[in-house]
């Protein structure tokens, strides 16, 4: 159970709640449980059973697909104020978990049972739309991310992601390695001769960008 200050904290991340009916906020105040749980915390992993729906109010999770060669891919993160589509499958069609999440900073937030879940998604069209607005979203982006990993090569893919960032860049190799798919030691070499190249600067614990121009030319050839 959750007080009327707390439903209010969660009204204020997920504005869409503000639109459900007086029954509907009743049943998640008194059905809700707060959650508090560290960086490191794996909340699921592949197919382990789906009991409940988040509504994260800070932190984040970070959703992956493993590997049996150890190797994982990352398939997106869940921001406050935002949904896991693949809980919603599972809660919706009662299924397990084909991918892992993973608390990658420590998240607050509130949990709902299945079938108050399914009760929501039924009686509250704005909730609805909601929850499947953002699901269409979030499988357009996976889709995206298909079609990079199937059609581009690794050192396009590392300097797009290089490139999304404005300043340097605060990453290992290895943390850089897990979000594209690939291993650490591949990642260095692509690095090592951007180096070469004097297109960054590797540092410690960071990457610095010293031609934004020549790795745009890497991450988009065509253009």
């Amino acid at each position: 159970m959750i007080t009327p200050i707390e439903f209010d904290t969660l009204v204020y991340v997920y504005p869409v709640l503000r639109d459900v009916p007086f029954h509907l906020r009743r049943l998640i105040q008194d059905g809700a449980q707060l959650i508090s749980l560290p960086a490191g915390h794996t909340l699921f992993d592949v197919d382990s059973p789906c009991p409940a729906f988040l509504l994260l109010v800070s932190g984040t999770i970070r959703v992956s697909k493993p590997a049996s060669s150890g190797r994982e891919i990352l398939l997106y993160k869940v921001q406050p104020g935002e949904s896991c589509i693949l809980t919603v499958g599972c809660l919706l069609g009662d299924v397990t978990y084909p991918a892992r999440g993973v608390i990658e900073s420590e998240v607050h937030g509130a949990a709902i049972s299945r079938d108050h879940f399914i009760r929501l998604i039924e009686q509250s069209p704005p909730v609805r739309q909601f929850i499947f607005r953002f699901f269409g979203e979030r499988l357009t982006r996976l889709l995206e991310l298909i079609e990079q990993v199937a059609f581009r090569r690794l050192d396009q893919r590392l300097a797009a992601l290089l490139l999304v960032n404005s300043g340097p860049v605060e990453a290992t190799h290895q943390k850089l390695a897990d979000e594209l798919g690939s291993v650490r030691e591949v990642v260095s070499r692509i690095l090592e001769d951007f180096q070469e190249q004097r297109i960054v600067q590797l540092e410690r614990g960071q990457i610095r960008i010293l031609d934004r121009v020549a790795l745009e030319r890497r991450a988009y050839p065509s253009t």
